[in-house]
């Protein structure tokens, strides 16, 4: 398992400056204390979805009879579809709703949900560590994709603390630029995983 490739399709999930724009909508009326408590709670349960996503996310399949393969098909196309919400700079369905949001601006502690699931770590996000936990040969590549959750919290918490300046600095063009590249990263890999998928459940196409 390519821990490199692990990590950047990850980080293109999660997406953490595409989250800004909703971060200040969502704690518009928050003091800054508690912007930087949200902002702490978001990220430490991004760390925790994917570590948890990771030891258990493969025994939650089996329990349900599904098989990894067909996972893995079904994580691809999710990822594709949310690439394709990416490359046209639209928060993915799969991601939250309108309805999420709306509620997310009236919530009064919103870190948990919508902000950390599942704006930030989704249905894609979720299927995605499940589909490289089960790639993983040896603990270390375990930890290492547990490793790259963390590495990615760091990163949200970075990004939604500096949510004002980049705002500014970047603004809603560069924040669409951003996200249009992660979009065209995450299709490449999404379309990786279908084909993998499907050749293991159907050999021929792999001759």
């Amino acid at each position: 398992m390519d821990a490199f490739k692990t990590f950047i399709s990850l980080l293109a999930l999660v997406n953490p400056l595409g989250a800004i724009p909703f971060f200040i909508s969502f704690t518009a009326s928050n003091t800054r204390r508690e912007r930087q408590r949200i902002v702490r709670v978001a990220s430490f349960t991004v760390a925790v979805v994917i570590a948890f996503t990771t030891l258990l996310g493969q025994q939650v399949i089996n329990f349900f009879g599904i098989s990894v393969n067909s996972f893995q098909v079904g994580g691809g196309i999710i990822m594709l579809l949310m690439a394709i919400s990416m490359i046209n700079a639209q928060p993915g369905g799969t991601k939250t709703t309108p309805e999420e949001a709306v509620e997310g601006e009236l919530k009064e502690n919103i870190a948990v949900v919508p902000l950390a699931i599942p704006l930030l770590t989704g249905p894609g996000t979720i299927s995605t560590v499940i589909i490289y936990s089960d790639k993983a040969d040896t603990y270390l590549q375990m930890v290492n994709l547990i490793g790259s959750g963390v590495a990615i919290a760091v990163l949200v918490f970075a990004a939604l603390s500096a949510a004002d300046p980049l705002s500014r600095v970047l603004g809603r063009t560069g924040i669409n630029v951003a996200t249009r590249l992660m979009g065209l990263m995450l299709a490449a890999l999404g379309v990786e995983l279908i084909v993998d998928g499907l050749t293991a459940l159907i050999p021929a196409l792999g001759r």
